[in-house]
């Protein structure tokens, strides 16, 4: 079979798979946000095996990923290949007034606010630790406009390919940096934080930015797949944060960048009590040389001192990247 079958077997397989009412419904669902199999049969109205079976022909034809977080399963729009295209294509195509659909939305919006009220019982349940933390350093805000502007504006036609950010939390700097990618990946263990992550993103208006639970030690991704890795305010919660700077710069494509934000040495022996710290910051040099053993040159590290108050802490930020490519002449 040659490469022109093998797309025109895929295009057929995703025609055959969508078209079918239920299951067109769902990709159209899908479109707003990654939903669980239960979610699903609360909208649609239909049991759990007949929605799955349903999930289970549109993964096989690659119009959806699935992925398990947890005891729970999400589903998603497929984002990358023929089968991204293909759906990318249907789901545009089959807007309109149809009255299903309107009632199929309707019930999607009173999933998300179920949602967002859970989410917004867990921030209250943990806005106390929160809240103390960001006292102790420059607001947060600061942080955050020190990391965009490290990387270069872009137009629609140059954007950032991809990022991933490791521990995502709840997923502010997927929301931050939504206009520099074209696609935007966050990883965490905690199924609480993704799931405040999600509502933050839908609230935002963020579609192609996606959270999964997973080991940010060992990710599921490929070699050199993301133009930008980050991790804000991580580092010090790990027993080994030197593999994890490895495990991104693996990830990291060639010419990308790996922006880190954590705490310089400090003397708050409290963090590590009563916030689950393990270290107690980093040195500019400690964690430069954890970058350059993972084959990662480091362009700047940058400090924020805490700006009065009872602010304790200095923020720093290192700007990492990952050689680019030598391009090798015709004749060699």
């Amino acid at each position: 079979m040659d490469f022109g079958d093998w797309i025109l077997d895929a295009l057929l397989a995703g025609l055959r798979a969508s078209g079918e009412p239920t299951r067109l419904r769902l990709l159209l669902l899908l479109a707003h946000c990654e939903l669980t199999v239960t979610e699903l049969t609360q909208i649609l109205r239909q049991s759990q095996p007949r929605v799955s079976r349903h999930l289970k022909l549109l993964c096989e034809a690659n119009l959806l990923d699935r992925f398990r977080e947890g005891s729970w399963v999400f589903y998603r729009l497929a984002d990358r290949g023929v089968g991204g295209e293909l759906v990318q294509f249907l789901v545009a195509s089959a807007q309109g007034d149809d009255p299903v659909v309107a009632r199929d939305l309707e019930r999607l919006n009173a999933v998300r606010d179920a949602r967002t009220e859970r989410a917004a019982e867990f921030f209250r349940e943990n806005a106390e630790d929160w809240d103390l933390i960001r006292s102790l350093y420059v607001p947060e805000v600061k942080v955050e406009e020190a990391l965009r502007a490290l990387i270069p504006r872009h137009s629609s036609e140059t954007k950032l390919g991809a990022m991933l950010d490791l521990g995502t939390g709840t997923g502010r700097m997927l929301e931050i940096f939504a206009d520099d990618a074209e696609r935007a990946e966050g990883v965490d263990l905690s199924p609480e934080m993704l799931s405040f992550a999600r509502t933050r993103l839908d609230a935002s208006g963020v579609t192609h930015a996606h959270v999964r639970q997973g080991d940010i030690f060992d990710l599921t991704f490929a070699d050199q797949e993301f133009d930008l890795v980050t991790l804000h305010q991580v580092l010090h919660y790990l027993d080994d944060p030197a593999a994890c700077i490895a495990e991104g710069a693996r990830v990291l494509a060639p010419g990308g960048r790996l922006l880190i934000a954590d705490f310089a040495p400090h003397e708050l022996d409290f963090l590590r009590d009563e916030q689950a710290h393990r270290r107690l910051g980093f040195s500019e040099d400690e964690v430069t040389l954890w970058c350059q053993k993972a084959g990662l040159s480091v362009a700047s590290v940058q400090a924020l001192p805490p700006d009065g108050g009872d602010a304790k802490l200095t923020v720093l930020i290192w700007d990492a990247g990952k050689p680019a490519m030598k391009n090798k002449g015709v004749n060699s």
